[in-house]
């Protein structure tokens, strides 16, 4: 077999791995590149291969990294299968739709700058229409259960535990009369994560390729992420303020609403109506509600008990409508506000910001990593004045950052994944981590005398088998 690395190689962005086995080509992943304007328009237009040729696709997951380039794929003539869980599949759809839809209103105000300048104007890499043509072509596989994507490849999907239908890729491949697995991670999750089972470790692999995203930082429990959370809550709700949330609308959202649903139902937080305000987190919610059967033994036992989903309580309203949107700012009751998107670039977010910064009773919890230069980092940042459409404000609000909220695993359940593997694991393959966070965990791997390791950069080839 040999394996190209097209993307979240010595990065953690545009996951794309191209293996060729038995004269077949398997691509696992088609993620968008995410960087600098002019550089990721470049990267997800063109393939570094024809789509043609691919026979066959496997998707871990439908977070953008790993599957945002799909419609181009499709739009540049791959009509193969796009093997991956149901929920992944559901995920994916109304993400890449979403997705196009940015996309569509991007170009179109970037292209009256270029028409002022003189400059002729650029397409969107794909269209709502296009993402729209992606679902086609998923076929749905639960874990656990074998499937052949290729002659001479069997594969199964576990759950890798780091959004809902997560999965690691197996492959049990016969090659020139040799047998031999390779196991994908994905992206892994973490231990103990709200909602979701815990990740499966690997079994077996003779060839072991995983992401290294956190590797040179540990995680805190994720009870203690509760907690802190919880009491963040508890202060704002008692001087009258609104506890404003910029979340990720698929995973994050899910988790923070299921949190809050543990508070109140436990009679931890006084009560206060509580708002997710993205359309996209709406749909996605609704498909976390449907596939409840991925959730944990915890999670399931809080319904049992309780006889209530996770995902909705008496006081929680998922907002579809503009208007209803507005109207929460015209509030000045307690509440707490979720909305999109979670480093607070774009979206609904903008304007529940824009109308509560300047408030002191009001706090702004940033639960997720800000990207450098966005409003999120800003904000983390404990800037005092910021621009949000173009308009300086002056923020008064309070800024809480809750730490240990991350779906990725740390550290430490990095190396307990990798010890998994065995003795008998002949190579390890990282990915999708920068050189900081590959370096620290090649350390610890050393001390744990693991298989040799080796961090490819992108564009490379590699024999294996």
């Amino acid at each position: 077999m040999k394996i190209h690395f097209y993307g979240a190689a010595q990065t953690v962005t545009g996951s794309k791995y191209l293996l060729e086995i038995n004269g077949k080509q398997l691509l696992l992943e088609c993620g968008f590149f995410q960087g600098k304007r002019a550089d990721s328009y470049d990267k997800n237009q063109k393939f570094p291969f024809d789509p043609r040729n691919i026979d066959a696709m496997i998707l871990s997951h439908a977070h953008i990294d790993h599957s945002g380039n799909l419609p181009n794929l499709v739009k540049n003539g791959y009509a193969g299968p796009i093997y991956a869980t149901p929920a992944t599949a559901l995920l994916a759809d109304i993400m890449l739709q979403d997705s196009g839809h940015i996309q569509e209103y991007d170009v179109e105000y970037l292209n009256k700058k270029r028409a002022k300048k003189g400059e002729p104007p650029v397409e969107p890499i794909y269209t709502q229409e296009d993402a729209k043509r992606v679902a086609q072509y998923f076929v749905t596989r639960e874990y656990n259960r074998e499937f052949s994507p290729l002659p001479g490849v069997t594969a199964h999907l576990v759950d890798a535990g780091h959004i809902l239908g997560s999965a690691a890729i197996v492959l049990d491949i016969q090659e020139n009369g040799k047998p031999y697995r390779f196991w994908f991670s994905g992206d892994i999750g973490r231990d103990k994560l709200p909602l979701l089972m815990d990740p499966v470790l690997p079994e077996h692999p003779d060839y072991l390729m995983m992401e290294c995203t956190y590797g040179d930082k540990p995680h805190s429990d994720p009870e203690d992420a509760y907690r802190e959370f919880r009491e963040v809550v508890a202060r704002t709700i008692k001087r009258g303020g609104k506890v404003i949330i910029p979340a990720f609308a698929v995973g994050r959202t899910q988790e923070i609403v299921y949190s809050l649903n543990r508070m109140f139902s436990n009679h931890e937080l006084k009560p206060v109506p509580v708002f997710v305000d993205s359309p996209l987190a709406v749909s996605a919610s609704k498909i976390f509600r449907e596939h409840s059967e991925y959730f944990d033994d915890e999670t399931q036992k809080f319904i049992h008990q309780g006889n209530h989903p996770a995902l909705d309580f008496p006081l929680l309203t998922y907002i579809q409508s503009v208007e209803e949107s507005k109207k929460l700012n015209e509030r000045n009751d307690p509440m707490i506000i979720i909305s999109a998107s979670g480093m607070a670039e774009n979206g609904r977010i903008l304007h529940h910001l824009k109308n509560n910064i300047e408030e002191p009773r009001n706090t702004i919890t940033i639960v997720g990593w800000q990207a450098p230069y966005t409003l999120g980092r800003r904000l983390a940042d404990r800037e005092v004045n910021v621009k949000i459409f173009g308009e300086e404000y002056h923020r008064k609000a309070e800024v809480a950052t809750i730490g240990g909220l991350s779906a990725h695993a740390g550290q430490e359940m990095l190396v307990k994944y990798a010890r998994a593997a065995g003795p008998a694991v002949k190579k390890i393959i990282l990915v999708h981590g920068e050189q900081d966070a590959e370096s620290k965990l090649v350390e610890k791997f050393k001390e744990n005398n693991f298989a040799p390791v080796t961090y490819p950069v992108e564009g490379e080839a590699m024999e294996l088998g």
